[in-house]
């Protein structure tokens, strides 16, 4: 890590006791991770979520424990249970072929975004759709933005639209429009676990949240939905010192056929290639 942090994982490697186990890691900086932890999350409950997380993929016990826990932390701190069949918010492991090394990525899942709005209290509603192609809908935009959907009420064919609104508790509203074939796009373009993970097993799901997310940048939001949207799709490193820890977005980078894809945590975009 450049500058002035220093991560646990370079700290300990001088050590003997070097833990082997992301279980032993968890157990080293147990008294840190308490501290980060919100309230209503004990040590214990983190530990086992995140090992429950962690047996949910073989990969995920070879990543790099530091982005393991940094990714857990986060997850706890927003309130969210990550790889249950709640869908909230997922780790997923991906080679680093630059480090060569595998790291553990945090994304949220529609579930958990939607949840996390809604806590707000500043949304009245909010909600995300899927349009099939025999559903009636239409949009305009412009100075008098309309949206209509009517769903078939059977044979609705084959997934075409996706969109996403909200209504402000003082009367305003807004909406994003995405077509399938757009969401697709995006996604090959700017997530490193298309591939694998929830955009294979879940492509609707992940189709709202990525509408959703569109919308949600021009809503009023509390600090905790923000940093969801930021961090979405981030890697983490921790920052360990003495007592205290604090979880640091990284920009990720992954080899592609092409070269090198650098992406801004803080943005979503890519930045070079």
């Amino acid at each position: 890590m450049t500058g002035k942090i220093q991560t646990a994982a370079n700290n300990a490697a001088a050590r003997q006791d070097t833990p082997k186990t992301l279980n032993g890691w968890l157990g080293l900086y147990k008294n840190q991770i308490a501290k980060a932890l919100p309230s209503v999350i004990t040590p214990e409950r983190f530990v086992r979520m995140a090992m429950t997380a962690a047996s949910s993929s073989p990969m995920l016990q070879e990543c790099d424990p530091m982005s393991f826990i940094g990714a857990a932390l986060t997850a706890a701190q927003l309130g969210l249970e990550p790889n249950t069949p709640l869908g909230q918010a997922y780790l997923i492991p991906y080679k680093n072929n630059k480090k060569n090394i595998v790291e553990c990525q945090f994304q949220i899942g529609y579930k958990g975004l939607l949840d996390l709005a809604n806590r707000s209290g500043l949304l009245k509603n909010v909600t995300a759709q899927i349009v099939y192609e025999n559903d009636d809908f239409e949009f305009e935009l412009g100075l008098e933005p309309k949206l209509k959907h009517k769903p078939a009420m059977s044979n609705r064919g084959e997934a075409q639209w996706v969109y996403a609104t909200y209504h402000l508790t003082n009367g305003g509203y807004n909406f994003e429009v995405m077509s399938m074939e757009d969401v697709r796009n995006f996604a090959k373009t700017k997530s490193k676990s298309f591939t694998k993970g929830p955009w294979q097993t879940d492509f609707e799901a992940m189709a709202k949240k990525t509408v959703l997310k569109r919308v949600l940048k021009y809503a009023p939001l509390k600090s905790e939905v923000a940093s969801a949207v930021t961090n979405d799709g981030g890697s983490f490193e921790l920052d360990i010192k003495d007592e205290d820890v604090n979880i640091i977005p990284v920009n990720y980078k992954e080899m592609d056929d092409e070269g090198e894809v650098v992406v801004d945590t803080q943005t979503g975009e890519v930045i070079s290639v």
